[in-house]
């Protein structure tokens, strides 16, 4: 038997951006961001083959450099290094700066940010999960993601079209799928010289017996819905109405509330907290003789939630950047526990190198290494 030599051949993996932000906005759609909030690709194209993956809190100049350092010229970010508009790009502020260094360097800045604060897999659920909440629910649902699509088809297209819709991502809602609903009579149309019609003849009027399908759906969805019906609709032109509704999504929104598994005295609880979120101080209001049980929880700047937390029943509510006169808020009816901004979304960084690793465990998703947390004790 002759030798043979064998030729392992080993597949390099290529991957460019839109392929790892595409994924990444499976769990945080940029549409779940807030009206303020800056998300997506702040640096970079997204046809750019990436190298390597770096995930961060925050970008600054010293995450360029460890970028560099690591190969990666991908940064993905929690927050956005660019918030507000940039009217010049000399250098003067840090912002400028790390900008100008990550496109000498090639390096692309992705932010999640409020996209991901909104997402129930997000920065309030990973707290959830340090602190072991149990039977967790979003705090405050998201309004105006919830849209209705109601277009009209020839009614022997109906059930086919429906169908294409269905696999689109439209009528979806909580525990239920192909949900629909329909109306049937006739519509009247004249085309014009210009037109090809279907059905019918140009320039002569027709009746036609139509359905009339109403569907809802998720925001995230809508570009790939109205694809679907633009390619399966029979119609030259397709006439169609998106309105925005009055649901709230129970599964987005921000913050969370949970429960301990076992209810704690006030300052254990305070303590388990120190401890549990890596805090070297914890700002709280006044002790209220109360066992803390059920707990709701918000990542970042979250004082404008504190009349949430207090009628969903929190016994606590632990969150950050809560001013003085904010304390009072309490009312001696809730703790209200400040862990620190970086502190609470310290962990967010796991959360999408776990994220990501799950769906490219061949490919290099790094975690930051550098605390960019500018805040320090003594």
């Amino acid at each position: 038997m002759e030798n043979v030599n064998f030729d392992f051949q080993y597949k390099i993996c290529f991957m460019i951006i839109r392929e790892i932000t595409d994924y990444i906005e499976d769990l945080a759609p940029l549409n779940y961001a807030e009206d303020f909030d800056n998300v997506g690709l702040l640096v970079g194209n997204y046809n750019t083959t990436v190298s390597g993956v770096l995930v961060t809190l925050d970008t600054l100049e010293e995450t360029i450099e460890e970028a560099i350092a690591k190969k990666c010229n991908l940064i993905i970010s929690f927050h956005p290094i660019i918030f507000s508009s940039l009217k010049k790009l000399n250098g003067s502020s840090y912002v400028e700066r790390v900008v100008l260094k990550a496109i000498k360097n090639d390096i692309a800045i992705y932010a999640t940010h409020t996209a991901l604060d909104n997402s129930n897999k997000g920065v309030s659920a990973k707290i959830c999960d340090v602190l072991g909440l149990k039977n967790t629910s979003v705090l405050i649902p998201k309004k105006g993601i919830i849209k209705k699509l109601t277009t009209l088809v020839p009614k022997k297209n109906a059930e086919e079209l429906r169908n294409s819709l269905f696999k689109a991502g439209a009528g979806s809602i909580g525990n239920y799928d192909n949900c629909s609903f329909s109306i049937h009579g006739e519509s009247s149309y004249r085309g014009n010289k210009n037109s090809n019609p279907t059905l019918g003849k140009k320039g002569e009027n027709h009746t036609e017996e139509e359905t009339q399908i109403s569907l809802i759906y998720e925001l995230k969805n809508e570009a790939r819905i109205l694809k679907s019906l633009q390619k399966n609709h029979p119609y030259e032109e397709v006439a169609y109405e998106i309105i925005t509704t009055e649901n709230i999504h129970q599964n987005i929104g921000m913050g969370m509330i949970g429960e301990l598994p076992s209810e704690m005295d006030e300052k254990d609880f305070l303590l388990f907290l120190k401890n549990k979120m890596k805090t070297a101080c914890i700002r709280h209001s006044n002790f209220i003789n109360k066992k803390i049980k059920k707990v709701a929880v918000l990542g970042g700047a979250g004082s404008f939630a504190i009349s949430d937390a207090k009628k969903a029943g929190a016994d606590a509510y632990v969150s950050a950047d809560f001013k003085y006169h904010e304390f009072f808020k309490a009312e001696n009816k809730i703790i209200l526990a400040d862990i620190g901004h970086y502190e609470s979304e310290q962990f967010t960084k796991n959360l999408l190198v776990d994220y990501l690793t799950k769906k490219f465990s061949n490919f290099a998703i790094i975690l930051s290494e550098k605390s960019t947390n500018p805040i320090y004790y003594i």
